[in-house]
C-alpha cells in the first residue's frame, strides 16, 4: 500500500534500508517479541479528504456530550470540581498557553514568576520546604519520588500501599522494574494501610515507603506510625496527598514526611477526559537538591530588582548525566498556572470550604444511599469525599441504569480489586448540591431487577 502523505519514495526506501543493511522494514522491529505483534495491517478505513476527515471527528466527539450532561458521582483519581471564571480567562491569555519553556530567564519572567507563585503555594499547602515546577501527573510524580528514594538511599525495595490508586502502582512498578529495584505491596485492613504487615515488611533494604491519604477508598490514613517505621529504617516516607484534602487534614510536614506528591487537575483543571493534567512534588530541605525537573528561584538582577531564573536543576541537561536524579525534561506550566490562579482566587479560607463541603455532601450521600436498604457500608473509616458501599445489583447494569436517569454512578471496584464483587466507588465534590444527591437516591429507589 502506498501512503501519499510519506514522502519517501520505493527507492528512497531501497536506499535506505541497504545503508542499514537489512531487507525489510520490518525487520526494524525484531526486537519486538512476535507474540505481541498485531500480525495484520490497521483495520482502518481509506483515506479521508480533509472535509470528510474532519467531519468524522467531529461525529466522535460527539459522543462525548451525553457524558458532559451526566450528574458526576464517580470520581477514582479525576474528580469533577468546580473551577472559578478567572483561571480560563487567565490561562487563555497568549502570553502563557502560547510560551515555550522558559529556558531564557531574561525574556520569561512572567512565565518564571508565575511558576515561583506556584512553587509556593505547593509548598504552603503541603507544610514541605520546597517545591518543584509541577510533574507529568500524579503517577509519574510518584514513581519520580521513587526514583528519587531508590538513587539516594541505600536499599533495592520500594515498599507502597496497596490502598495506593492502582494506576499509580502499576507506573511505580514500571519505572522500578527498568531502575532495577523490587516493589513490595503491603495489604489493607478495613480499607486503610495494615501497618502491623508494613512493620514486618519495612527493613533495612527498604528505601521508600509509599503512602496515599486520602487513598484510592476515599479512606484517610492516619501515617504517624508509617513515618516513623519508614525512618526507623533509614527510608524515606512518601505521601501521595489530595491537594484539596490538605485544606481541612494534616499536612504531609506536619506528619514528618520526606516527600509529598500528588495529581493537581482537582486544582483548576477540568477533567478533560484524563489529561493534560499535572503531578506536583514537594520536598524537605534535606532532599531539595535531589529533586527531579525544574525549580525557579528568586534573585535580584544588576539594577537590585526581584527576578526569576531556573536553578537548582538535578537533571541530566544541565549535570553529569550519572549525577542526573532523573531525565524529566519538562513540566506542565499552563496546568500548574491553571492551580496557581485557582488556589489564589479560593485562598485558605476558600479551600478549606471547598474541602469542607465536599466531606460533608459525601457523609449526606453516604447514609442516604445507606437508608434506601440497597447498599452497605464497607469500611468504617473516616473518609474524604468518597466512599465504598457494597450491594446486591450488578455494579455495570447500576451504573447503565443510572445513566438512563441523568447520572453518572460510581466507580465499579471489581475493576481494581476482583474480590471487591458488587463494591461501589461513589464520590460527592462540593460541586453537588443537596437536591442533586436527593434525586440520585430516588433514582436508586426506582431501579431494581
Amino acid at each position: 500500500m502506498i501512503f501519499p502523505y510519506i514522502p519517501n519514495t520505493k527507492q528512497d526506501e531501497e536506499k535506505m534500508l541497504e545503508a542499514l543493511g537489512i531487507d525489510s522494514i520490518d525487520r526494524l522491529f525484531d526486537d519486538i517479541p512476535d507474540s505481541i505483534k498485531l500480525g495484520r495491517r490497521l483495520n482502518i478505513n481509506c483515506p479521508h479528504s480533509e472535509t470528510e476527515a474532519a467531519k468524522k471527528i467531529k461525529s466522535i466527539a460527539n459522543k462525548n456530550l451525553s457524558t458532559d450532561e451526566l450528574v458526576c458521582f464517580r470520581g477514582a483519581g479525576a474528580y469533577d470540581h468546580s473551577i472559578p471564571s478567572v483561571v480560563h480567562h487567565l490561562i487563555s491569555r497568549s502570553e502563557f498557553y502560547t510560551a515555550y519553556t522558559p529556558y531564557q530567564p531574561e525574556i520569561s519572567q512572567g512565565t518564571l514568576q508565575a511558576i515561583f507563585e506556584y512553587q509556593t503555594m505547593i509548598a504552603n499547602l503541603t507544610g514541605l520546604e520546597v517545591s518543584n515546577a509541577s510533574m507529568y501527573d500524579g503517577a509519574s510524580a510518584t514513581a519520580e519520588a521513587a526514583m528519587l528514594a531508590a538513587a539516594n538511599q541505600k536499599g533495592d525495595t520500594i515498599v507502597i500501599s496497596e490502598t495506593v490508586h492502582p494506576d499509580t502502582r502499576e507506573v511505580v512498578k514500571t519505572y522500578m522494574r527498568f531502575y532495577g529495584v523490587k516493589v513490595v505491596e503491603v495489604p489493607s485492613k478495613d480499607g486503610v494501610t495494615d501497618m502491623t504487615a508494613l512493620k514486618e515488611i519495612v527493613s533495612a533494604n527498604t528505601v521508600g515507603v509509599i503512602i496515599q491519604t486520602p487513598n484510592f477508598f476515599g479512606n484517610i490514613e492516619d501515617c504517624t506510625d508509617a513515618v516513623e517505621i519508614a525512618h526507623e529504617n533509614k527510608a524515606l516516607f512518601i505521601m501521595n496527598v489530595d491537594p484539596i484534602s490538605l485544606g481541612m487534614l494534616k499536612t504531609p510536614g506536619e506528619y514528618g514526611a520526606d516527600l509529598a506528591v500528588g495529581e493537581g487537575q482537582v486544582m483548576g483543571n477540568n477533567l478533560n477526559y484524563g489529561g493534560p493534567y499535572l503531578g506536583f512534588m514537594a520536598a524537605s530541605n534535606k532532599q531539595m537538591r535531589k529533586l527531579p525537573g525544574r525549580i525557579v528561584g528568586q534573585t535580584l538582577d544588576l539594577d537590585g530588582k526581584r527576578a526569576f531564573t531556573l536553578t537548582l536543576q538535578a537533571r541530566e541537561q544541565h549535570i553529569r548525566r550519572d549525577k542526573a536524579t532523573s531525565n524529566i525534561c519538562s513540566n506542565q506550566a499552563l496546568n500548574a498556572l491553571a492551580a496557581t490562579v485557582y488556589l489564589g482566587a479560593l485562598g485558605k479560607a476558600g479551600l478549606y470550604e471547598v474541602a469542607e463541603q465536599s466531606a460533608k455532601k459525601a457523609y449526606y450521600a453516604h447514609n442516604a444511599l445507606i437508608k434506601t436498604g440497597k447498599f452497605r457500608a464497607v469500611y468504617n473509616q473516616p473518609f474524604f469525599r468518597e466512599f465504598v458501599l457494597e450491594t446486591d445489583m450488578d455494579v455495570d447494569r447500576l451504573n447503565a441504569a443510572l445513566a438512563e436517569k441523568g447520572f453518572l454512578g460510581g466507580y465499579n471496584l471489581r475493576k481494581a480489586y476482583p474480590s471487591d464483587k458488587n463494591r461501589v466507588l461513589f464520590c460527592v465534590t462540593e460541586k453537588r448540591t443537596i437536591e442533586e444527591i436527593d434525586c440520585l437516591v430516588k433514582a436508586m429507589e426506582e431501579i431494581s431487577w
